[in-house]
């Protein structure tokens, strides 16, 4: 009998959780806790890591998966590596949905980034920059001295803003381009850093960008690993039926 695992830690990973309840296809979901308070999903979910490769391949063997679907978020890179070697090593089959990067369209002012340090070369001082890619990387703009900087996140900070040149902003997605807009006209945003993450969700503020011609550093993803790969929930779903 099929028991799927659905790392689910995008926005598509909710729209297929969805189609897997609907489907009535027996699975689990889990999410990394990234979030402290996350959506609950349609699917009995765990939340928290699974303590390494060791704990990862345990809880498979334990809960009698049968089948990965790799739904986490596009630069969770060191997971999905993880989850592709140990699925390969039990001859598990996996999966990985993986959205379509953003491409830069007429108008837009991007400067494509290898890493989050990079910034610092491209951004003046005086600056007041809109930190997009979230506070698990925050360590890496520590080189942004003589910046203002601005970071959004979903919950509210447990500890103050490592840097004293920063702030945070509380705020839960989705956002509408005039928000975004709105938003970074009332803080004086000069520069938007963000992760290429694609997805329609985010896009919204590399729209307010370009409306307001602010120029955008967009930070490249991560290698991927060498795993069967789509691009659409529909396709994704398909995967599944044809594993049952």
């Amino acid at each position: 009998m099929m028991r799927l695992l659905l790392l689910a830690g995008s926005g598509e990973g909710r729209q297929l959780a969805q189609a897997l309840a609907k489907a009535e296809v027996p699975s689990v979901a889990s999410l990394a806790g990234a979030t402290r308070v996350p959506e609950a999903l349609p699917l009995p979910t765990r939340i928290g890591g699974f303590g390494g490769a060791d704990g990862f391949t345990s809880y498979m063997r334990d809960e009698g998966i049968t089948a990965v679907l790799d739904a986490t978020h596009p630069f969770a890179d060191q997971i999905s590596q993880r989850s592709a070697k140990i699925c390969r090593d039990l001859d598990i089959p996996y999966l990985q949905f993986l959205r379509p990067a953003w491409r830069p369209v007429e108008g837009d002012r991007w400067t494509f980034l290898n890493s989050e340090e990079d910034a610092a070369r491209y951004i003046p001082e005086g600056s007041t920059v809109f930190i997009g890619s979230g506070r698990k990387t925050l360590a890496k703009f520590a080189n942004l001295e003589g910046r203002r900087l601005i970071v959004r996140q979903i919950d509210d900070p447990k500890e103050p803003f490592p840097f004293e040149n920063g702030e945070f902003l509380v705020g839960r997605p989705p956002f509408s381009v005039t928000e975004e807009a709105d938003l970074f006209l009332k803080l004086g945003i000069d520069w938007l850093v963000v992760k290429n993450a694609g997805g329609s969700t985010s896009r919204s503020k590399l729209d307010a960008a370009r409306e307001l011609g602010i120029p955008v550093a967009m930070i490249r993803r991560p290698p991927q690993p060498e795993a069967p790969r789509v691009e659409t929930v529909t396709a994704a779903m398909n995967w599944v039926r044809s594993q049952m």
